[in-house]
């Protein structure tokens, strides 16, 4: 149920239209409001958005007497006409007050790294509107239907409205063709010398239209259909390069072949380095990895193995005794770890690389960790033998009995020998590769995987996409591409603040609230930027970024226009 509120800031009163509704994630109730109009200054009548008024409409309501606010005629205030009432032009000066920086910044950042000059070339008639949603990913962190608020108070972007009639037809303006075209073009610029890593995430839908959503793993725990987005990371530049969906039913084993195939024939590449964590891990996708897949492609390769897999488990045990020695420390960036390379046979004729270590540090947090654990278990076992919630557990690691049959008394003992089964692997991991022989740089190479497992975290939490909120398939595959975008962006900001130094002062939402307050104002028609704090002097400079100055408040990008295309179909 829906109702009109009203929100006072400074010298205006806007009105809302406010919703309740019952969070399903957050598991509270929660109030979704849109902004629909204000109190004109003058009248003292309320004036409403044209979005408003067409909604109204739509519904079969009627809009008599509804006053439209009409945001060009306080654009045209002219301030050398007479009489003027001045009470009046400084309202209407501050109310075109908007935002700049943060879109300054990814505006700016996103042609530095080249990314600008692609979006025009692949998708040149809806660019700008695929540009202004990857920015709202990034900075406001909300479903897509709310953008229409946020580029109206955002300066510098092209677009104009983004109303969800807008957003909804976007996402059905372009197919495969354009993605296709964008992943190969993209590849190509930041190509030079890079490892790949390969990471596959679950996005979760309700959505029973969504073709490619099925029951499968589910990384969240979550009772509900999925999609598999696989993801290759260029580990030098440490942007994504390229993205594939999978049906939810597909496991991390069966996808690799595929999609390193179809990553090879887009791109044209001959020599792919691929890093991968344990999930991809199976003797049929070693042995395609070295063999090839018969068409002359040869890949090199870096994966964790499991201790399920022998040829972990066996070079473990062979080193459980003298690994711990001052010529194998491995040097990271917290405390040392041991480290050796041993070549193995796999196959007949064929030999990997074997890089085995151990950690010493996190061998003894995880034993006391797994100690404190079955302790605590072991008291609720006494306490509350019967409980479903750790019923698993109790099975796992316990051992319960009842001297006589119906008795409330409980015998509760250790299973010694599955605690000590788990603390073989404690603190211990193999590497496997066929091209790197120096555990050093193997250890550091693998390492810089963490950047796919920590990007497609944002993906997930600050890029929107915890639901899809789609009901479509080729909606659904431009709302993912869309959110890749967002990341490439989101990926080079959070790399230069690393390496910059500017997480020493500020996370990642700070630096845009802190650009946030960067204002411009238009006064007479003519844009005015606001003046600039020394902190966005900084953030500016990190970023090898010029200084914003009057002339660069509308977008300099040159347009490319033209008639808007069909809508393509999906990629299947």
């Amino acid at each position: 149920m829906s109702s009109i509120t009203k929100q006072h800031i400074g010298k205006y009163t806007y009105l809302y239209e406010s919703e309740s509704y019952w969070d399903s994630e957050k598991k509270r109730p929660d109030n979704r409001k849109i902004k629909i109009g204000k109190i004109d200054l003058l009248s003292g009548e309320p004036v409403y958005k044209q979005d408003y008024l067409d909604k109204l409409k739509a519904a079969g309501h009627s809009v008599d007497g509804m006053r439209l606010w009409d945001r060009g005629r306080e654009a045209r205030v002219n301030i050398d006409a007479a009489p003027v009432n001045e009470t009046h032009v400084a309202y209407e000066v501050l109310d075109s007050v908007k935002d700049f920086g943060v879109v300054y910044l990814l505006r700016e950042l996103s042609e530095k790294i080249g990314l600008g000059g692609i979006l025009r070339s692949e998708l040149p008639n809806v660019w700008e509107e695929v540009f202004t949603l990857a920015c709202y990913l990034i900075a406001a962190d909300k479903p897509l239907m709310y953008c229409s608020e946020w580029a109206e108070s955002n300066s510098g972007l092209g677009t104009g409205n983004m109303s969800s009639q807008r957003i909804s037809d976007l996402l059905a303006a372009f197919g495969c063709a354009e993605r296709s075209g964008f992943y190969g073009s993209w590849h190509k610029m930041i190509r030079e010398r890079e490892y790949v890593a390969l990471d596959i995430t679950s996005v979760s839908s309700y959505s029973g239209s969504i073709g490619a959503c099925e029951r499968g793993y589910n990384r969240d725990g979550e009772d509900l259909a999925q999609i598999n987005i696989c993801m290759l990371f260029g580990m030098d530049s440490k942007l994504p390069v390229y993205q594939t969906l999978y049906s939810g039913s597909l496991s991390d084993v069966t996808t690799l072949k595929t999609t390193i195939s179809e990553f090879a024939a887009m791109t044209g590449g001959k020599d792919i380095m691929v890093v991968m964590d344990k999930g991809f891990y199976s003797k049929k996708n070693i042995d395609m990895l070295i063999n090839g897949c018969g068409d002359g492609m040869q890949f090199r390769f870096l994966i964790s193995a499991p201790f399920s897999a022998n040829i972990a488990y066996d070079q473990i045990e062979a080193e459980r005794g003298s690994i711990d020695r001052i010529d194998n420390v491995i040097l990271t960036n917290g405390s040392p770890i041991r480290g050796i390379h041993k070549l193995c046979c796999w196959g007949s004729s064929m030999s990997l690389n074997v890089h085995v270590f151990f950690n010493p540090e996190k061998s003894i947090k995880e034993r006391n960790d797994l100690y404190g654990y079955v302790t605590s278990l072991m008291r609720q076992a006494k306490a509350d033998p019967d409980n479903k919630k750790l019923a698993s557990a109790y099975a796992k690691y316990l051992k319960i009995t009842r001297p006589r049959k119906n008795s409330k008394e409980v015998c509760v003992n250790i299973r010694e020998d599955e605690v000590a089964w788990e603390l073989e692997t404690t603190g211990w991991f193999v590497l496997l590769s066929n091209f790197i022989d120096d555990p050093q740089v193997a250890y550091d190479t693998y390492r810089m995987k963490d950047v796919v497992e920590k990007s497609f975290m944002r993906y997930k939490q600050n890029l929107g996409l915890k639901r899809l909120r789609v009901h479509s398939d080729d909606r659904m595959q431009n709302k993912v591409f869309i959110a890749f975008i967002a990341l490439i962006i989101a990926s080079a900001i959070h790399e230069t603040m690393k390496t910059k130094g500017l997480y020493k002062r500020m996370t990642f939402d700070r630096l845009f609230l802190t650009l946030a307050k960067l204002k411009a104002a238009v006064v007479n028609g003519k844009p005015i930027l606001r003046p600039m704090t020394k902190e966005q002097v900084d953030i500016f400079k990190a970023f090898d970024i010029r200084m914003p100055d009057y002339i660069t408040l509308k977008p300099s990008i040159p347009k490319k226009r033209g008639r808007k295309p069909k809508a393509a179909p999906a990629a299947p």
